[in-house]
């Protein structure tokens, strides 16, 4: 019998304790019949002042992270969806395929990461090269996140980490600030614009962004929703988030010839 509410899907979505951004970006993303269920990693809200801190932050999140997945499958979830990014990006492509690998033989179903979501929504938009990133994060992470990218294709041109003092202070970057930060990116000559950290409550500018930089601008929490949408067979259009939401209702064929490859190379 399908769920009451889920008819549809039940997913359950991951996050760390601190994050205020992905379950309100999620559910106003959620098409009828859908259910988001959330499932917090615990986490200490400590100060982030230096690369040394934000290894600490990771090792937090890593010590709760398999602790988080069993209590989420508790409520029988048919889908997982990972609210946060920096994980997913960690090492690069290949540890990248690891953690998705761990993540489905410890629960037995299949997986949105915002690595992989990245890398779909870019192949939207045809051959893609030069990006630029924009990040709540300190330079240890951004360098994982640009070795990732890299990995797969991409040059990345320009990064610019926020260097957020907490793991809840990402919450509290202004629309203003990160409409600035896209501007300055954007003078770098770059042909998309992608953002990551799931607690940047970014999902709604970066749709306005594009039509007025006139190039595609992919926030984290979009691309990840979207993924999931569209890797479970659903075509809904999802209008106030940009194109990605409204114009591309299936993952790129390109994506799914590498995704394949990369999945077979990692023995998923």
């Amino acid at each position: 019998m399908p769920d009451a509410l889920g008819w549809r899907a039940n997913w359950g979505v991951v996050v760390p304790s601190t994050n205020t951004s992905v379950q309100p970006e999620f559910d106003d993303m959620r098409p009828r019949g859908v259910t988001n269920h959330i499932v917090r990693i615990w986490i200490p809200n400590d100060p982030v002042a230096s690369n040394d801190d934000f290894n600490q932050l990771m090792e937090n999140i890593r010590r709760e992270w398999d602790n988080a997945l069993l209590r989420v499958m508790t409520c029988n979830p048919d889908y997982l969806v990972m609210g946060m990014s920096s994980e997913t990006f960690w090492g690069g492509l290949k540890r990248s395929l690891e953690l998705k690998k761990h993540m489905m033989q410890l629960t037995g179903l299949n997986v949105a990461m915002g690595s992989d979501a990245c890398q779909a929504a870019l192949r939207c938009y045809g051959d893609i090269r030069r990006i630029g990133v924009l990040t709540p994060y300190w330079p240890v992470a951004d360098e994982n996140v640009t070795k990732f990218l890299e990995d797969c294709g991409y040059e990345v041109v320009v990064i610019k980490g926020l260097c957020c003092e907490s793991p809840t202070a990402m919450s509290t970057v202004s629309e203003k600030q990160l409409l600035n930060a896209l501007l300055e990116l954007n003078e770098h000559d770059v042909e998309a614009l992608v953002q990551c950290g799931t607690n940047l409550a970014m999902a709604r500018l970066a749709g306005e962004a594009e039509k007025w930089l006139k190039k595609p601008v992919i926030a984290i929490n979009t691309a990840t929703y979207w993924y999931a949408m569209r890797s479970n067979g659903m075509d809904d259009v999802v209008e106030g988030f940009g194109s990605l939401m409204t114009d591309f209702k299936e993952l790129p064929a390109s994506y799914l010839k590498i995704a394949a490859e990369q999945s077979a190379a990692a023995g998923i």
